[in-house]
């Protein structure tokens, strides 16, 4: 699965996937960027990385490489 793939999964199933899957305390630990640190949640987290691309990407990136069960 490439980031084009991405098509049509919105930000904030990749965020809660991942948040669900990992947990904040090691997603903040793969991704260290304040938000997953800090006093996190999924409204705060959506604002910031929707506002900074490389942190959007990384979150995209890790996404990809996770392997999900169906």
């Amino acid at each position: 699965m490439s980031v084009q793939e991405l098509h049509g999964i919105t930000l904030e199933a990749i965020l809660t996937r991942l948040v669900d899957h990992y947990g904040w305390d090691q997603l903040g630990k793969r991704i260290d960027i304040n938000c997953f640190v800090s006093d996190p949640s999924i409204k705060s987290s959506l604002k910031f990385l929707r506002k900074t691309p490389w942190a959007r990407t990384k979150v995209e990136e890790l996404y990809l490489q996770t392997q999900f069960t169906p």
